[in-house]
């Protein structure tokens, strides 16, 4: 049997759903393997550019901790909790920092959460990583939100 070749016991990899939105249905899981497979679930041009914010996140917070739950990916600092998260919505990436009222500049979207600023990455709109970088740099050294 050629090794492209699966035998007819092993399953077949499911495809993750995509839940309403677009957001991808993975999983719950800590490390690296189920945020890659969320970024890899992304639909369209969000995945690559999940793959883009991941790097940014890495390089910035080397050593960085990261899960999947409740269907998305959360970066954090070991035994401070979680400082970022990110949500697939149909037209958009939302990113989520925790504490971006503490973060200068402050993040441009608010949130119920008085805590809570959002980024939305959008298909078509420029993107300072510059300024994404500073945020995650900031955010990993303040408190995380214990989830």
């Amino acid at each position: 049997m050629a090794k492209t070749e699966r035998k007819s016991s092993e399953p077949a990899k499911a495809e993750p759903k995509l839940l309403s939105g677009g957001n991808p249905q993975i999983p719950k899981g800590y490390g690296d393997a189920p945020v890659q497979d969320y970024i890899e679930a992304m639909p369209g041009w969000k995945s690559e550019v999940g793959q883009r914010l991941d790097a940014l996140i890495e390089r910035a917070v080397p050593g960085v901790h990261k899960a999947v739950k409740w269907n998305s990916p959360f970066y954090g600092v070991e035994g401070e909790g979680w400082f970022l998260g990110i949500h697939c919505f149909t037209k958009y990436i939302k990113v989520a920092f925790f504490r971006g009222q503490s973060l200068d500049p402050v993040p441009p979207v608010a949130s119920k959460s008085r805590d809570t600023r959002y980024v939305h990455i959008h298909e078509d709109e420029a993107f300072d990583e510059a300024q994404f970088s500073a945020w995650v740099k900031q955010a990993s050294q303040l408190p995380g939100e214990r989830m």
